[in-house]
């Protein structure tokens, strides 16, 4: 996970942060930025991962009050170097939280957008004789291209679990938790209530939960399209206020002659 590296700077921060007890202190900060670690990097060493990202944001912001209060030294003790200091070292932790958080909400996009697709060829391959889980891997042989496509990477986790001897059952459970969205876990519920029956009922349950995904893809994609869309304003403001000044300043130059 990209932002998740262990600096030269992060072992005194985390020293400090293991001092002051900051899980204890601060437990919804802390669990909520957690948990969006566990999304992206998975459940092994979870914590370390957490306290190795704050130890990041506060390295982060010691450097720019550091940088902050230097500049206002040599700016013969202006306090608008210090200042600016301050409040990058607010803003730049909060930015990286951000972006964890809109990781996170893109990894849980991707997820469902690719979901009902997976789902369709589940549906095909049972109704031609497949069992779920050789249907499975074979969606997975298909999309051998795509291990960077948090779906299939950890279906691929959950294929690996089943063949070191986990049952059909545990690895399919682990990977509706590893995954943690409302769509997986309807997924596989679905699956873990009908396959052992097999024929029209297990296709049926299928289908039903297929349309639903589809109509959830819907929405994502039609989200994704608005926020797009959104993200053109300011350059298209931009671009007409060039336009505005180009045309104008000749106009305005001529009448003041």
């Amino acid at each position: 996970m990209d932002g998740l590296r262990l600096q030269k700077l992060a072992p005194p921060m985390l020293y400090l942060l293991d001092r002051v007890r900051f899980a204890g202190r601060f437990p919804m900060f802390f669990f909520k930025v957690q948990r969006s670690v566990q999304k992206m990097c998975g459940e092994r060493r979870v914590g370390d991962f957490t306290l190795i990202f704050l130890a990041e944001m506060l390295s982060y912001s010691w450097l720019m009050l550091t940088a902050g209060t230097i500049f206002s030294l040599l700016m013969g003790g202006d306090p608008a170097g210090f200042g600016i200091g301050v409040m990058l070292a607010v803003l730049i932790p909060a930015a990286l939280v951000t972006d964890l958080h809109r990781k996170v909400v893109r990894r849980e996009q991707e997820i469902i957008v690719e979901l009902p697709e997976l789902l369709n060829k589940i549906i095909l391959l049972v109704g031609a004789g497949e069992t779920v889980q050789k249907a499975i891997r074979h969606c997975l042989e298909r999309k051998r291209d795509q291990d960077n496509h948090p779906l299939y990477r950890e279906l691929l986790q959950m294929s690996r679990e089943m063949d070191s001897g986990y049952s059909f059952q545990q690895a399919l459970e682990s990977f509706s938790k590893r995954c943690g969205i409302q769509e997986v876990s309807a997924f596989t519920t679905a699956v873990l209530l009908n396959f052992r029956r097999g024929g029209s009922d297990f296709a049926l349950a299928l289908r039903d939960l297929s349309h639903s995904l589809w109509e959830k893809r819907k929405a994502v994609s039609r989200t994704r399209g608005e926020q797009a869309s959104s993200k053109l304003v300011f350059p298209m403001l931009l671009l007409f206020l060039i336009i505005v000044v180009l045309v104008g300043t000749p106009a305005f130059m001529a009448m003041s002659l």
